[in-house]
């Protein structure tokens, strides 16, 4: 079930570089999951593996983060060139 409403949140710059800081975090741990358990292999020396089903799932939850960071940084280019 996914919620279709849309909101609009004022952050000042800095804090809106900190919550796209935080979801390029989790972006890049799901996808550091998906390729530890595609291969066995892990991709970094502090990683921590997320918990999910399989590497599809953790695929899928790494380019979710993708999609909602390429969002948020496309509408603070559109407003920043305002």
């Amino acid at each position: 079930m996914h919620n279709d409403k849309e909101y609009v949140i004022r952050l000042s710059g800095f804090d809106l570089g900190q919550l796209i800081d935080g979801l390029e975090a989790r972006h890049q741990a799901w996808r550091d999951t998906a390729i530890y358990l595609r291969t066995g292999e892990m991709p970094s020396a502090d990683f921590v593996m997320e918990e999910c089903r399989d590497a599809e799932e953790a695929e899928r939850l790494a380019a979710h983060y993708e999609r909602i960071v390429a969002r948020i940084i496309a509408q603070q280019n559109e407003q920043n060139r305002v």
